[in-house]
């Protein structure tokens, strides 16, 4: 079996091979295949019956029915797809048959137009007495003078590497009975020629956006007859740092037939952009939401840890990396550098632990990963370019040690494990300060994450209470994804109100500092700005009976004295008041 299908959960886990059931399943006669009443082409369901499977799942059995277009049916085009499912659920396939099958029917009605063209050449030929025409030989595409630049006709993008490659190994494993397809992989940090090679007569690309991009403006491959466009994860695809390579994708693909996007989160602002790559922005898009980020993984149990310090939580890390029913294990982190560090540390630890993010080479990226899939590696330390298309069906641990930067990125993080029905932990270190981005995954996925503590290893401070209402935001309305750690009953800013400074008035816990603040006019300055000036206003002379006194306002003898005209306050002969004098403390009136 294919450790890539498995892994996936391509299909339900009731129809898995024998190292699961204990009985074999490929080709078993007494269980009818469930693909063939799909209208799949029987090259397809003979592949994914060697693969061990026979009934799809949810999102399968919704998904190709809408993705293959009805023969029979007069004028009847492809439908565009926007699907939404949960990581593990089987997407990957839901795009690769239909696609693969259209591809399969296109390059078998082709075979016999030529067929019947050569035969209808050789009758007249005959009839005129001439020889018959030979057939054209192959040729060599490794051959510069032969070259021809690639002409796919459908193309998959993938936002990351590993995803690329995933996805081209499933769909290598689902033609192995399909005479004349070949998928080609396009991505960065792999040798020109060798992919220029593999281009030649490729029917189905699957790309990262940039090399794909490159190949196209060096002349080395042409998407003008590109009839299906697939985007994997398109809510990363459609994020800031994609859009604007899917924009120029779209534009060179604006001849295709049929556009499908999948991804386990589409925000509102991600479908919006989404609209915009459809036909006619989408009017005649069909949705297809099996299930949300919303819903509970009912096969991963997620846990959380609060923790005091950095020392605490690599403590904590140690401890459950120590646990026997661990197989293997991923270990997320924010940063590059804080992925090598913790790697360093764990291998000093005596750990099997590689690094895996951004900044490796591509061959030294595929060559961990093929350990890990090996079993050579038990932990993999990554950022979140491991966060999708990472599928090793032997992880049953996820620790997140460093929180992700988007709250769906968790959601992701956790998926790579409990794949294809198996039972899976995610545990997740944090420290007080991160308690607003706990708080944001909780919000986002609708779920409280339960607190546990290791014994003898508790936090010496106070974990956070935080008020989670279960529809994201504060519980008393504002921007979702805010502050909701406030103390019960309390002012929400409560935590961050400065001490209040001066003396307090008795009686009055509400009262403001100065009495005398709210009868200021605007402009004038204010003593508690003033680091020259006493700030302790409250010990001043209180003003006489039925006058408030304001120093600004009085005379040489302390007087008050009426405004005169509209520039500010002056002495009684009518002067005005120098603005540069210096101000001195009033006599007391009295």
């Amino acid at each position: 079996m294919s450790d890539a299908f498995e892994d996936r959960g391509e299909f339900t886990p009731d129809t898995l091979n024998n190292e699961l059931t204990g009985e074999p399943s490929v080709g078993a006669p007494s269980q009818p295949n469930a693909f063939e009443a799909l209208g799949l082409a029987g090259e397809l369901v003979r592949a994914v019956a060697d693969l061990g499977y026979t009934q799809p799942t949810q999102v399968q059995s919704l998904v190709i029915p809408k993705a293959l277009r009805q023969e029979h049916v007069a004028g009847e085009r492809y439908a565009d797809l926007m699907v939404s499912s949960q990581t593990g659920s089987g997407k990957t396939a839901a795009f690769l048959l239909p696609v693969l099958h259209t591809l399969l029917q296109q390059q078998v009605a082709q075979a016999e137009a030529e067929r019947l063209a050569f035969e209808k050449a050789t009758a007249d030929a005959l009839a005129k007495g001439e020889p018959a025409p030979k057939r054209a030989k192959r040729k060599d595409p490794t051959n510069p003078r032969h070259f021809k630049a690639a002409t796919p006709g459908a193309l998959v993008l993938c936002p990351t590497r590993e995803l690329a490659q995933q996805v081209a190994h499933d769909a290598i494993d689902l033609v192995r009975h399909c005479r004349g397809l070949r998928i080609a992989t396009v991505v960065g940090g792999m040798p020109y020629q060798m992919q220029i090679a593999k281009l030649q007569n490729a029917d189905l690309v699957v790309a990262t956006p940039g090399r794909l991009l490159d190949l196209q403006r060096s002349q080395q491959l042409k998407l003008d007859q590109v009839q299906f466009l697939v985007v994997d994860e398109a809510d990363r695809m459609l994020d800031l740092g994609f859009s604007d390579d899917l924009a120029e994708v779209n534009q060179l693909t604006a001849q295709r037939q049929q556009t499908m996007m999948f991804s386990a989160t589409f925000a509102p602002r991600i479908q919006q952009l989404a609209m915009r790559v459809m036909h006619d922005g989408g009017k005649h898009v069909q949705k297809v939401q099996i299930d949300t980020p919303q819903e509970k993984h009912a096969n991963i149990k997620q846990v959380l840890f609060w923790a005091d310090n950095a020392q605490h939580k690599r403590a904590l890390l140690d401890h459950w990396l120590r646990d026997s029913s661990i197989n293997q294990a991923v270990v997320f982190c924010s940063t590059q550098v804080e992925c090598d560090g913790l790697a360093t540390d764990l291998q000093q630890a005596g750990f099997h632990a590689v690094a895996l993010h951004g900044a490796l080479s591509q061959g030294l990226r595929n060559r961990r990963l093929m350990a890990l899939r090996s079993g050579q590696v038990q932990i993999l330390v990554a950022t979140d370019v491991a966060a999708r298309g990472i599928d090793v069906p032997t992880i049953t641990h996820v620790f997140n040690f460093g929180l992700p930067m988007k709250a769906e990125d968790y959601t992701h993080r956790i998926g790579r494990t409990g794949r294809a029905g198996r039972d899976g932990l995610a545990v997740t270190f944090a420290e007080f300060r991160d308690r607003r981005k706990i708080g944001d995954i909780e919000a986002y996925t609708h779920q409280r994450i339960a607190v546990e503590v290791v014994p003898g290893m508790e936090p010496r401070q106070r974990p956070p209470q935080p008020e989670f209402n279960g529809r994201g935001g504060r519980p008393g309305g504002g921007r979702p994804g805010g502050d909701r750690f406030q103390r019960p009953g309390g002012d929400r800013f409560a935590d961050r109100r400065p001490p209040p400074r001066g003396p307090r008035i008795e009686g009055r816990a509400d009262a403001p500092r100065f009495e005398g603040r709210d009868f200021a006019p605007r402009g004038d300055v204010r003593f508690d700005h003033r680091p020259d000036v006493r700030r302790d206003r409250d010990s001043r002379p209180a003003p006489a009976a039925g006058r408030h006194f304001d120093p600004r306002n009085a005379g040489p003898r302390g007087a008050a004295q009426p405004q005169q005209g509209r520039g500010g306050w002056g002495h009684a002969d009518g002067a005005p008041a120098r603005p540069s004098a210096p101000f001195r403390r009033p006599r007391d009136p009295r």
